[in-house]
């Protein structure tokens, strides 16, 4: 099967874990015979990362326009979709979506969306933008989409707000390469190279957005005495609103990749995803394949999958002595937290492995292809 990948760019940094998937979904893709072909513009791109790829095909456009994450690439109108069976996209509101799903419909080709999140409404002047984009293009591209993909159930919930009819909508979990996870690095590595003396390690990884509900994270750790709260991620326009806050226990190292996020990981006592309406659980499901117990928020894509394999714990959105309380439970209790999060990476390796997911993203396109 032809199949064409799309997404905005090729960087680790600036598209964390959906660069991740699209890598990794293509590269599995092609193994299994299929002839897979990335569309990608050359914003920030990482030339390192993009010789990865291996028998990828990629397919680059210059960007010559980035405004609210919006890039413009107006040589795109080349591309050919009638060379591909289906088309999956990586986003929701691009360009690409915008001359690319209307040159699927013109050629009767299928394609289906995975907004990764990025369904979810923002304050401010972005969620007017978005608005106006969703009235002129995005509603038309899900209505005539073979079928919308989210992580969770939670991301199948913002979709059917947009209006998408839940019978074409499909969950499938991120995907993990579990192989990734069997060699760990050596405790307190992370440690030692961030100078990093107090007792207790918080860490939080994703993106530094106001959707990620740091603020609260950083009023739970008030009054906690000998911790370090580690943030590992791009900053995505938040990162001075939390400076202001001003904390002598919280650490900013920038986007991590690799050994270096997995040191982080196996040297923390307990990762955080605070956030107000996470749709993803990628984060928490690696920190438990590194054996590191989760918080996270109960009403959001990641809690509610945390909740159905019983693999950490759960607090309200916005209640910082919950979240304080729960913080302060593992540590007083690690053997139990740690016997918590040995059942989930058992229920992790046996259900959310690439092999069994690669099989469910084939039946899609196949069904999509008809």
């Amino acid at each position: 099967m032809k199949i064409l990948q799309v997404f905005d760019f090729l960087s680790l940094p600036h598209g964390g874990g959906t660069v991740d998937v699209v890598n990794k979904l293509s590269q599995a893709l092609t193994k299994r015979g299929h002839e897979v072909t990335i569309c990608i513009g050359d914003y920030e791109l990482d030339k390192k990362y993009l010789e990865t790829l291996g028998n990828v095909k990629i397919r680059m456009f210059h960007s010559w326009f980035n405004r609210y994450g919006f890039y413009i690439m107006p040589s795109l109108v080349k591309l050919d979709v009638k060379e591909f069976d289906v088309i999956h996209f990586h986003c929701y509101r691009s360009f690409q979506n915008i001359v690319i799903c209307s040159s699927a419909r013109l050629n009767n080709i299928p394609y289906m969306i995975d907004a990764h999140g990025s369904t979810v409404e923002l304050p401010g002047a972005k969620r007017i933008i978005k608005k106006l984009y969703d009235m002129l293009f995005g509603h038309k591209d899900l209505k005539y989409a073979s079928m919308v993909i989210a992580e969770t159930a939670v991301g199948i919930a913002e979709y059917e707000k947009l209006g998408v009819n839940a019978i074409k909508a499909r969950v499938i979990h991120p995907l993990l390469d579990i192989g990734e996870f069997k060699t760990l690095p050596e405790a307190g590595l992370f440690r030692a190279k961030y100078h990093i003396k107090e007792r207790c390690l918080i860490l939080f990884v994703g993106r530094i957005h106001w959707a990620k509900g740091l603020e609260i994270l950083f009023k739970a750790i008030e009054g906690l005495e000998n911790i370090r709260l580690v943030i590992v991620g791009q900053d995505a326009g938040f990162q001075k609103t939390l400076e202001r806050l001003g904390s002598s226990k919280i650490l900013f190292t920038g986007f991590l990749e690799g050994k270096a996020k997995l040191s982080a990981f196996v040297d923390a006592d307990v990762l955080v995803q605070p956030s107000r309406n996470e749709a993803g659980v990628r984060p928490s499901l690696e920190a438990i394949l590194c054996g590191t117990p989760v918080i996270v928020t109960k009403d959001t894509g990641a809690g509610k999958e945390i909740a159905k394999m019983d693999g950490g714990y759960l607090v309200d959105y916005g209640n910082v002595g919950m979240l304080r309380d729960a913080i302060k439970y593992i540590l007083k209790n690690p053997e139990e937290a740690k016997e918590k999060t040995q059942k989930a990476k058992s229920y992790i390796k046996s259900n959310l492995s690439i092999d069994k997911q690669i099989v469910q993203y084939e039946e899609l396109y196949t069904e999509a292809v008809g």
